[in-house]
């Protein structure tokens, strides 16, 4: 059987894989987004750092805004001991004491440095995505692995992020024997789709089931 093309090798990837981990967590951030889906995301991006399974994370990041604190302030007005309770039920039982009080650092930095809203940390960086990047590595929890899952995420809505294929993403296009090469791999999706490209590649490289998505696109 011939090999598939790219085209249809990213094709049935998205059939498979096409959700960002924003739309999955329930954050849209459309293209303008507004504080509150920003923050989410910023949330997510945290949860999603710490070695424990993606799934938990977004469910964790679900259950923090179904308890309404989906935004630095509401976030800054809750206690340790209600950010503990909420992430111990959703899958974070190694992890609850420390990511609490991550949270809870960040919410009273972003309101003290940005007034709670991360549109002026992309100001304050230029629209800069390195810039972007360090500034948000700023926050208590966010290092490069989540500075790198935010850009990824964010980058159909800040241009100047694209492309934000990189690390674990990278591993799943090598698996699928694509390119590695962000730029060339961007041109398989209208810009708009790349933070479900970048996720679709993520899950590849935790699923392993390159093969199966090869098989697909034949």
């Amino acid at each position: 059987m011939a090999r598939p093309t790219n085209a249809q090798i990213a094709e049935a990837l998205l059939d498979r894989h096409g959700t960002s981990y924003a739309e999955e967590a329930g954050i849209r951030l459309g293209d303008d987004p507004k504080p509150s889906p920003l923050y989410r995301l910023l949330c997510l991006s945290t949860l999603l750092s710490a070695r424990i399974r993606a799934d938990a994370a977004v469910e964790a990041t679900r259950a923090l805004s179904a308890a309404g604190w989906r935004t630095a302030r509401s976030m800054a007005a809750t206690t340790w001991e209600e950010r503990v309770k909420v992430l111990n039920r959703h899958g974070y039982a190694r992890y609850d004491e420390s990511t609490a009080r991550m949270l809870g650092d960040t919410a009273n930095l972003l309101l003290d440095r940005w007034g709670g809203d991360l549109r002026r940390l992309r100001e304050e960086a230029g629209r800069d995505a390195s810039a972007e990047r360090e500034l948000l590595k700023d926050t208590k929890g966010i290092g490069d692995v989540g500075a790198s899952i935010f850009l990824r995420e964010v980058q159909a809505a800040w241009p100047e992020a694209r492309p934000a294929i990189d690390g674990k993403a990278l591993d799943g296009a090598e698996a699928l024997g694509l390119t590695t090469d962000p730029r060339r791999l961007a041109e398989l999706v209208p810009a708009g789709r790349l933070p479900e490209l970048a996720a679709a590649l993520v899950r590849v490289a935790l699923a392993d089931d390159a093969e199966e998505i090869l098989a697909a696109g034949g």
